[in-house]
């Protein structure tokens, strides 16, 4: 059963501009003992995300007294908040649609990410690139057809993740995470001005590098710089950090930036 503006039901108007165009965004968020976890970054993701794509979404204690209440009495869960421009017309034109839709929807903690954790994951190199779009870049917008497809894709093969380039062939993200490599003491990470989203979860694993020994560097690398690394992680609000163990011919054993992470990700609630 889905929340959609505070009533429970399961129907949109044909007319949403969410099924006409994609036009919105969302965040998902895990819940543990029946809370939010990053409740207000997650809030003021949406925000941001609102005000880039000019969606006039006004209603936002609602929404947070929604998310909250959503998550009461779950030991642990994941919850889908989505807002979307609201109904309009056939056309691309917004003009008039000053309603905006806000949809919540609960689901069951994917039992995998507890086995990724202490196992490990293999990544493989999607063929599917990201467009480059530096307005968008960074927001959790609902246009997620690259997504599906590298999806698509991955299901295929025998990879637990994938990597993703864009399409002047960088590394820029996996499926659903974001990536950070170590060599040494530097932590490497994708530049995401052009490309990708900009994870609640690599925000703060960049502000806790930015309080260590590790040296962190934005960069526009591409996949072979991933041949020279002692380590791979990726990170999501879900996981919320797993280390990589192979990709192609590529074996990673060290964890050395996983398990200065790994804790304090899990205390971040």
């Amino acid at each position: 059963m889905f929340l959609i503006n505070g009533i429970a039901q399961e129907s949109l108007p044909a007319n949403d501009r969410a099924i006409q165009f994609g036009d919105g965004c969302f965040t998902t968020a895990r819940i543990i003992a029946g809370e939010v976890c990053m409740l207000a970054a997650h809030l003021q993701r949406l925000q941001e995300a609102c005000a880039k794509l000019f969606i006039p979404f006004t209603q936002w204690s609602e929404l947070k007294a929604e998310m909250a209440a959503q998550a009461k009495g779950v030991a642990r869960g994941v919850l889908k908040t989505i807002i979307t421009r609201g109904s309009g017309g056939r056309g691309y034109s917004a003009s008039g649609c000053m309603q905006p839709t806000r949809i919540l929807s609960l689901s069951a903690y994917p039992r995998h990410y507890d086995r990724w954790r202490e196992e490990g994951i293999s990544l493989t190199l999607s063929p599917v690139r990201l467009g480059r779009n530096p307005m968008l870049a960074g927001i959790k917008h609902l246009n997620r057809l690259e997504q599906v497809l590298i999806r698509t894709h991955l299901d295929q093969t025998g990879g637990d993740e994938a990597l993703v380039l864009d399409s002047e062939g960088l590394i820029t993200e996996c499926c659903a995470a974001n990536l950070f490599w170590r060599r040494g003491g530097e932590v490497f990470t994708p530049r995401l001005d052009k490309a990708g989203v900009n994870g609640l979860m690599r925000q703060f694993c960049l502000a806790q590098l930015a309080n260590s020994d590790f040296r962190v560097v934005d960069v526009d690398a591409p996949e072979t710089a991933l041949h020279d690394a002692d380590e791979v992680i990726v990170c999501n609000a879900l996981m919320p950090v797993v280390p990589v163990r192979q990709y192609g011919e590529l074996c990673w054993a060290s964890r050395d930036l996983y398990q200065f992470l790994a804790p304090l990700c899990e205390q971040n609630r």
